[in-house]
């Protein structure tokens, strides 16, 4: 197919001679590019094969390191999973007891992971330059239909506001104790606060109620959602953890796993799978050929529900012990994906950089984490308590395919702040422009997709009004402390 598109001279005179192929003009340019980054079948096969036994199975020597290394823990063996979600744990005890013996586990594996993450990143540089890539970036931003200029904008709004989540980590800090900012141990301790308990049917009346201010078509699906059984609830054994949404294309429906637990933070969950199935329902009409829609707006209307959610429910929350935990929730998450996602991209820029000419052993690849952790979490993290070790357990960094799957997380959590912060200044005039933009996302860049809802993504004063909404919050969550 690439070939054969690639030999069309006038393809835009081909695209426009018939609707169908109108219809598909996005797709279909999409694959007259990928040409000119792809080799002769046979070259391509045989990097294929190659991948087979290169990067795939490096990938897979760290995912199998990382699930089966024994972690011994207050007299037992548990599992790396198993310690790492013990950062959550509302005894501060064991979150430091659990870090510690996270950091020791790793003792045992970082050979074989250093292994496996130079040699992916070293198949990739090279992979790039055989393809005419300018950089694994470069590569990066083509998959996402991403502009660097886009990029740049949203990384430099990010720098200019890394001072107020440091300030948000050292209110957190003070409040649990420490006086040299948040130990890394305590990024996700749990704060005292709401202890409201929901059935289905009180989640069910509860979002059906609030979005039913917002709008009346995603409001029904919501409640068809419900009605029609689309979620699966409650955990259960051979069900995986966490929560998934699965669009059905040929009946135009999505299915929804979660883990209903009947907190308000499953509440949430619940928000953000049908955000979406609320994307899928807005692709409904498009032909399965248009449903594609790139990692970074993926994300938009599933964050876009939660903000409204978490929103609704500090607004309505006076206890001001429980809003300041309302409110330090949605900071948590939003610390993840400004600082903790800038890290990752400052480590695995570096990486790339220096793989090229130097192989880094463990030792040194924690040395460039610290680095940037350093970098993004500034002195809102006690420099004595950093976690040298983050490039060995998030498997982001080991695909082959897939470079800096970092960036797409800080873009889609800001993009879908910005639309809230315009929804918030337009009112009702901004929800159509808001579906066609979902809509829109299988057929465009995802400036295109912006540009729907007249939003300019390269301009830096975008992400920065997305990033003041978390500011204030921030301003907000120190009063509460002090």
């Amino acid at each position: 197919m690439v070939q054969y598109v690639d030999k069309i001279e006038d393809l835009q005179s081909v695209i426009d001679s018939r609707d169908l192929l109108k219809e598909h003009e996005f797709y279909i340019k999409n694959i007259k590019e990928r040409a000119t980054y792809t080799l002769s079948p046979e070259v391509e096969q045989v990097i294929s094969l190659y991948e087979i036994s290169g990067s795939n199975a490096w990938s897979d020597l760290q995912g199998f390191l990382t699930s089966t290394v024994p972690v011994e823990y207050k007299g037992e063996t548990t599992t790396l999973s198993d310690i790492r979600n013990k950062a959550y744990d509302p005894d501060p005890e064991v979150r430091r007891s659990a870090y510690e013996a996270e950091l020791k586990a790793y003792d045992r594996i970082k050979d074989g992971i250093a292994f496996s993450l130079n040699s992916i990143k070293m198949e990739v540089i090279n992979r790039c330059k055989l393809h005419g890539y300018d950089s694994p970036l470069d590569e990066a931003l083509k998959n996402a239909h991403m502009k660097r200029e886009t990029l740049d904008a949203l990384l430099q709004a990010m720098e200019e506001y890394l001072p107020k989540f440091w300030e948000y980590m050292r209110a957190k800090a003070k409040l649990l104790g420490h006086e040299n900012g948040l130990p890394f141990y305590d990024l996700f301790a749990p704060l005292e606060g709401n202890s409201d308990e929901f059935t289905t049917e009180d989640a069910k009346n509860y979002l059906v109620n609030l979005f039913s201010t917002f709008d009346q078509e995603e409001t029904d699906m919501i409640a068809r959602a419900f009605d029609e059984s689309w979620i699966d609830f409650y955990p259960h054994e051979g069900k995986v953890g966490g929560a998934f949404c699965a669009g059905l294309a040929g009946v135009k429906e999505s299915r929804i796993l979660t883990n209903f637990g009947g907190a308000l933070g499953d509440v949430v969950t619940l928000a953000h799978e049908l955000g979406h199935a609320f994307h899928n329902h807005c692709l409904r009409d498009n032909s399965i050929l248009n449903l594609d829609v790139s990692m970074p707006v993926a994300e938009t209307a599933s964050t876009f529900n939660e903000v409204v959610c978490l929103n609704a429910a500090i607004a309505a929350e006076k206890d001001p012990v429980a809003r300041r935990a309302l409110i330090e929730g949605q900071l948590m998450d939003a610390n993840q994906i400004i600082c903790d996602i800038y890290s990752r991209y400052l480590f695995e820029t570096a990486v790339f950089e220096n793989r090229e000419n130097e192989f880094m052993f463990a030792d040194r690849l924690c040395e460039i984490m610290l680095e940037a952790q350093k970098k993004a979490y500034g002195d809102g993290l006690d420099p004595e308590y950093l976690h040298p070790y983050m490039w060995a357990c998030k498997s982001h960094y080991y695909s082959g395919g897939l470079s800096f799957y970092n960036f797409p997380y800080a873009f889609g959590g800001l993009f879908a702040r910005g639309l809230y912060a315009k929804y918030l200044q337009d009112g009702e005039s901004f929800v159509p422009l808001y579906k066609r933009l979902l809509k829109a996302t299988g057929t465009t860049t995802v400036e295109g997709a912006a540009e729907v809802a007249g939003i300019d993504l390269t301009d830096v004063n975008f992400w920065r009004a997305s990033l003041q909404i978390l500011a204030d919050e921030i301003d907000e969550f120190v009063s509460l402390c002090n």
